[in-house]
């Protein structure tokens, strides 16, 4: 069977799924256009590289999200901060220049 670019978009879908799940606490304050601008950049990029290359293209975010993952976890445990819960809360909001609502 001859499949198209649907493995691609299917690991997009996967992986913004679980990006959702497991960070998106870390997102709270950022905008809603700013993070649909990265995903449809993400898609993008993906999708040209399916162009040029095929099915090598599903490589790419697999291969981006790991080193984004190690870095988002020496990230948070040198500022002090759970790398999955984003507690302590007001310690993170600080971090990131958000402004905190008691």
């Amino acid at each position: 069977m001859n499949y198209g670019m649907e493995i691609e978009l299917l690991e997009l879908l996967i992986l913004q799924l679980f990006a959702f799940v497991l960070f998106g606490r870390f997102e709270v304050e950022t905008s809603a256009a700013r993070r649909i601008i990265k995903w449809l950049v993400i898609y993008a990029i993906t999708i040209g590289l399916y162009c040029w290359t095929g099915h090598w293209a599903a490589l790419v975010p697999v291969l981006v999200t790991i080193p984004g993952t190690i870095y988002h976890i020496m990230w948070c445990k040198k500022n002090g901060i759970h790398p999955f819960k984003a507690t302590p809360r007001k310690k993170y909001y600080q971090l990131r220049g958000w402004k905190w609502k008691e």
